[in-house]
């Protein structure tokens, strides 16, 4: 039996051939009663677009990528079921790479040509490469940067203020009257801009409300996982002078540091409160829950896809902008208790 064929939809739809492709290109420029007839004629054949052919016509894969450090971390699985509906909204199909926050695995996958047949444009949550190294890539690479950098021009970059968001969490804490906070995820090298901005927030939190800071309390993490949050906390509560409360640099090692403190006996928030970032589900499900920082993911999400496409179909360059998505304090009985 012969394959049906975009001339025999055009046939039956009393339309070229061209204003097919039009249709099934998704091509603005065709009136609302051509797009219904050429749908119908396509819907009674069964007509199958050829992808590889249309592709190959377009220069385009139809798919981009989106990147990110770790898939087993929640925030970014969370991101990623906002990403990929977003795309196939827009006709794209969504790769995934993990890096493992491996430098090199990153620059190359931003290098000039670089799997360009394989993906039309990349959204980006770097965490291996610094700022500097983000300069050197290829510019033609339709590229928009999500977490803690700032645009150099070429691409797009959306997130949240970081700083702002950081500070509320410290002065929530400083409103329910806890004096001698701490800070877990502190990362003071050059990929870990994440981590220095919210230390940055969490020493304007206590600047607004006129208090010093103890440095000693800012305790470094090598992740934003469990596992450190655990053992940041353990190494706190060692002290002489152990913290009332704990700003924790995401969930998860919120998620530790509660762990610890519930083995040593410790009631939370009644000895030690403990606030979050990144408002992940399993925080919401835990006791007890914990009290966080939530970004608006699908925002994130759907201003990242639509800057992309925007980079992808402009046939001129796309000067780089910086998007901020809103992002809310919400207490919870890790904070508040019961």
């Amino acid at each position: 039996m012969r394959e049906t064929t975009l001339r025999d939809v055009a046939e039956l739809a009393g339309v070229s051939p061209r204003t097919v492709s039009n249709v099934v290109n998704g091509y603005a420029r065709v009136t609302d009663a051509t797009r219904e007839k050429v749908e119908r004629a396509i819907a009674e054949l069964g007509y199958q677009p050829n992808v590889l052919a249309r592709n190959l016509a377009t220069g385009r894969s139809g798919q981009i990528v989106v990147v990110v450090p770790y898939l087993d971390t929640p925030y970014f699985a969370e991101l990623l079921q906002a990403i990929i509906p977003a795309a196939r909204q827009a006709g794209y199909n969504v790769l995934v790479d993990q890096t493992d926050g491996d430098p090199a695995h990153e620059a190359s996958l931003v290098s000039r040509g670089a799997r360009r047949l394989l993906f039309d444009g990349m959204i980006f949550s770097p965490l291996g490469l610094s700022q500097q190294d983000l300069s050197v890539r290829d510019p033609a690479l339709p590229l928009v940067v999500l977490g803690e950098r700032t645009s150099d021009g070429t691409f797009d970059h959306v997130g949240i203020d970081d700083v702002a968001a950081s500070s509320d969490a410290v002065a929530h804490l400083i409103k329910i009257g806890r004096t001698r906070i701490a800070a877990i995820g502190d990362q003071p090298y050059p990929t870990g801009e994440a981590a220095q901005l919210r230390t940055r927030g969490f020493r304007a939190a206590h600047a607004a409300a006129g208090r010093p800071v103890d440095e000693t309390l800012i305790v470094g993490t090598a992740r934003f996982n469990r596992l450190d949050g655990a053992q940041a906390m353990a190494t706190l509560l060692d002290r002489a002078d152990p913290p009332d409360a704990v700003f924790c640099y995401s969930d998860l090692v919120a998620s530790g540091a509660i762990h610890t403190l519930l083995q040593r006996g410790l009631r939370v928030p009644e000895d030690v409160a403990v606030i979050g970032y990144d408002d992940i589900e399993d925080g919401r499900y835990g006791r007890p829950t914990i009290s966080t920082i939530s970004p608006d993911k699908k925002a994130i999400a759907q201003t990242a896809v639509d800057r992309l496409m925007l980079r992808i179909s402009s046939s001129e360059p796309v000067p780089g902008v910086e998007l901020r998505a809103a992002h809310r304090l919400i207490p919870r009985e890790s904070t508040l208790g019961r």
